[in-house]
């Protein structure tokens, strides 16, 4: 079966990289590890901004995480349909006060893959994934940074490609 073949890799792949990371490990790695032949991961443009470039004391703020993901590649939804997927997801570092509320995913698509006997739950092209924001009452004036990191697993029809996780930051104006 496809589906277990990918699995196969998947295990092996994971297994490679903690041999690798291993105390003590004589293994060297000169290039990523990826499948013979294969292609380099899709260049998955990610964007973080707030809604407005200034906000008040005490307000609340949207904000997004914006992937644009090239024709012809997928990244699996936050939730997916196999538990061996690897779900999208953006987690966010609130400091200082500052309350993140929960992300909102887009709806996610199922489509149909060479590699799956199944339908996937996946998302294509442009992703925003919406948060709120809100500044405590007392923040001091002054520019507030939001950091976070977004983690996905990109791939095409054919093939999938290592788990990924990127930093992101937004930042904005606090007034008075």
């Amino acid at each position: 079966m496809k589906i277990m073949t990918i699995t196969r890799r998947a295990i092996l792949f994971t297994l490679a990289i903690i041999i690798v990371a291993m105390p003590g490990s004589r293994a060297a790695i000169a290039t990523p590890l990826l499948p013979a032949g294969a292609a380099a991961q899709p260049n998955i443009a990610i964007n973080a901004y707030f809604a407005t470039s200034k906000t008040q004391h005490g307000r609340t703020v949207q904000g997004v995480v914006a992937l644009d993901i090239p024709s012809g590649y997928h990244i699996n939804s936050n939730r997916p349909i196999a538990k061996y997927l690897i779900a999208t997801s953006v987690k966010l570092d609130p400091r200082d006060g500052v309350r993140v509320g929960s992300v909102r995913y887009p709806r996610a698509l199922l489509r149909n893959f060479s590699f799956s006997d199944q339908k996937l739950s996946v998302f294509e092209g442009r992703v925003l994934m919406r948060f709120s924001v809100t500044i405590p009452a007392n923040f001091p004036n002054g520019k507030l940074e939001l950091k976070g990191k977004v983690k996905y697993q990109s791939c095409s029809d054919k093939e999938c490609y290592a788990p990924t996780t990127r930093d992101v930051s937004l930042w904005i104006d606090v007034v008075g």
